[in-house]
């Protein structure tokens, strides 16, 4: 599955970006694609969304 961003975002590299995995979300900084990735457990990623 590839990385995703906001429809919402803009062009100005100001965003995050997801990738969902198996039972977790990635998230990274869209600005520093190669930089660290925080992974997110999905129920916790839900509570967030929501």
């Amino acid at each position: 599955m590839s990385w995703r961003k906001s429809s919402y975002s803009t062009d100005q590299a100001n965003c995050v970006e997801v990738r969902h995995l198996a039972g977790a979300v990635a998230v990274r900084d869209s600005k520093n694609p190669h930089g660290p990735v925080l992974i997110v457990p999905k129920v916790n990623w839900r509570g967030f969304t929501r």
